[in-house]
């Protein structure tokens, strides 16, 4: 073993404040000091670098080291978010609220926050229990607090956890208040976490902070529950999963409490549980991670399946497609403009309807339809909710924002009110929303879209696959000539106008979209693809169905087009 490698490693057990990571930082040593490799790749790994502080916080695999989640990392963060907001803010006894998820150590990583932020000189609310992402979003604002932490790796795997930052009250100016962090926030921030010192030696506090009361959730359920309308119809059947996460109590109680009696609930996936053991990833957009749901709902013939992600944040949606006579997943972008849409025409809003670069390019079209403006923002909610005069956004990734004013970020059980109700006028109308997904193909195009994910061992394929993008990038898409092609990290370039940012985006003549861009917290190259395909006037829904599979047939060859620009065909 690497000499260097050991001293890291001792050095790590002198200082970890963790028994149970001391513990397996042991036996991991001895194993490696005895010559067995996959040890030494572990321990290797583990001492890689260090856990990155950046806009999402801090998120990676649970263990000993410098490159995992574990008490030692997360107490220099919580150390370094206090000195910021007490030393380069210079903000009194600022007010930091805490919530975390239902994972392994989220309870103790937050727990050990509280007592290092209490012991700095910040006041404190601790929530009591673990509960939704969106409700700690809700405090920020709800209290005027001045920063947010929540501990979570939403829908990772379960041996993830993470560290999701806001801040709020005298820390950020209008556009920020509650919302994640951003440049140069997460470069000081960093900063100081990277001149905290031993773990070992920071102050803790034994009591001081303040736990959350119940009323606080009482709060946010009736600012959601006051969006749907009262008058509208409440007949509709819904399957609920939480996957596994803790959004079941919140769902429900909001689904109840606003009309929407019949609910059936995934009982396998009901309760919290972070071994997350009936689905393979838990994310609602992997295959196979809705099928208990999809299963529940041909048996209880249901209209619509809700499906939130472990910390409810994100909101997934499957409907009955008649024409494929099976239940089908609506992309991302599918509900992002059905809820678009049904809040301008059902809900009056007036304002800024935006999506990140990322995503469809239809909401845009359906806003400006309705004579509202459109934002093309950053990849992240840290963004698209910073939009002036924002009203409604989302992400692809089964993120959606339809109240910004009170959660300024992505919140999947507001999200989830709005599909209710969406498929309660569908079935009172009786029409489908796959039939208004029809409707608004017929009016502005027929955008389909889909993701070309590559994931890396070697993280330097990813920087190599992007050079060769721009010293060569493809002509042509589908055979149409490209008639633009940026370099986003330039910044403030013609057809986004938006702040540098690591990425590259192909236009064609025919419409088609490429935007290619690293992940921010995984080992992979994404390619978020889109194409547009014109609809005749009088196109029948059966045809309709027809030109949904030839875009998906376009979408594959488009993939094998951008695997082969990468030179990963």
């Amino acid at each position: 073993m690497d000499p260097a490698l050991h001293e890291r490693a001792e050095a790590w057990l002198a200082d970890d404040p963790d028994p149970a990571t001391r513990a397996a930082l042991t036996s991991l040593l001895e194993q490696a000091l005895a010559g067995r490799e996959p040890a030494i790749e572990e321990l290797a790994d583990a001492f890689s670098g260090e856990l990155e502080f950046g806009t999402a916080g801090l998120r990676g695999r649970m263990g000993p080291g410098s490159n995992r989640m574990n008490l030692a990392v997360v107490s220099r963060a919580a150390r370094g978010l206090a000195d910021h907001l007490l030393e380069d803010l210079s903000l009194v006894e600022p007010l930091v609220v805490i919530g975390y998820d239902a994972r392994y150590n989220s309870r103790d990583f937050a727990r050990a926050s509280a007592a290092i932020l209490t012991s700095a000189g910040c006041r404190v609310g601790l929530f009591p229990r673990h509960g939704p992402t969106p409700l700690v979003a809700f405090a920020v604002r709800h209290l005027e607090a001045d920063a947010g932490i929540v501990v979570t790796a939403s829908h990772n795997p379960p041996a993830d956890n993470g560290y999701k930052v806001y801040l709020g009250g005298r820390a950020a100016d209008e556009t920020g208040r509650g919302v994640q962090i951003v440049p140069p926030s997460d470069g000081r921030i960093a900063a100081r976490i990277a001149a905290v010192g031993p773990a070992s030696s920071i102050p803790v506090a034994d009591s001081g902070w303040e736990l959350l009361s119940d009323q606080l959730h009482e709060d946010y359920l009736t600012a959601i529950c006051a969006l749907p309308d009262p008058a509208g119809p409440r007949q509709v059947r819904i399957v609920h999963t939480a996957m596994h996460g803790v959004g079941t109590e919140t769902a429900l109680a909001a689904l109840a409490r606003t009309g929407f009696a019949e609910v059936h609930t995934v009982a396998k996936q009901a309760d919290p549980d972070p071994d997350f053991p009936t689905v393979p990833f838990p994310n609602p957009e992997e295959p196979g991670a809705i099928d208990l749901a999809l299963d529940l709902a041909r048996t209880v013939e249901a209209d619509v399946v809700i499906a939130n992600d472990p910390d409810a944040d994100r909101c997934a949606a499957a409907v009955r497609d008649e024409h494929l006579s099976d239940w089908r997943m609506l992309t991302g972008d599918e509900l992002g403009v059905l809820l678009g849409d049904h809040l301008i025409r059902r809900h009056g809003y007036h304002g800024v309807l935006a999506r990140s670069i990322v995503s469809s390019r239809w909401l845009g079209r359906v806003a400006q339809q309705a004579g509202l403006e459109p934002a093309t923002t950053l990849t992240g909610f840290k963004w698209i909710t910073r939009a002036p005069g924002i009203v409604y956004g989302y992400e692809e990734a089964i993120g959606y924002c339809v109240l910004p004013e009170v959660v300024r970020d992505k919140d999947g059980l507001s999200a989830a009110l709005m599909v209710a109700e969406m498929a309660a006028l569908a079935r009172a109308e009786g029409t489908t929303l796959i039939a208004r997904l029809d409707e608004l193909a017929a009016e502005h195009g027929l955008f389909a879209t889909s993701q070309l994910s590559i994931r890396v061992e070697d993280l330097a394929l990813i920087p190599a696959m992007m050079r060769r993008l721009r010293t060569t990038p493809p002509t042509q898409l589908l055979g149409s000539a490209v008639t633009t092609t940026e370099d986003l990290s330039e910044g403030s370039v013609p057809t986004t106008g938006l702040p540098p940012t690591e990425g590259m985006l192909l236009l064609s003549a025919e419409d088609t979209r490429v935007v290619v861009r690293p992940s921010g917290t995984e080992p992979k190259l994404k390619c978020y693809l889109e194409v547009v395909q014109h609809v005749p006037a009088g196109t029948s829904a059966t045809e309709m169905t027809r030109l949904r599979a030839r875009s998906g047939e376009r979408l594959d060859q488009l993939q094998g087009e951008l695997r082969e620009a990468l030179g990963r065909a």
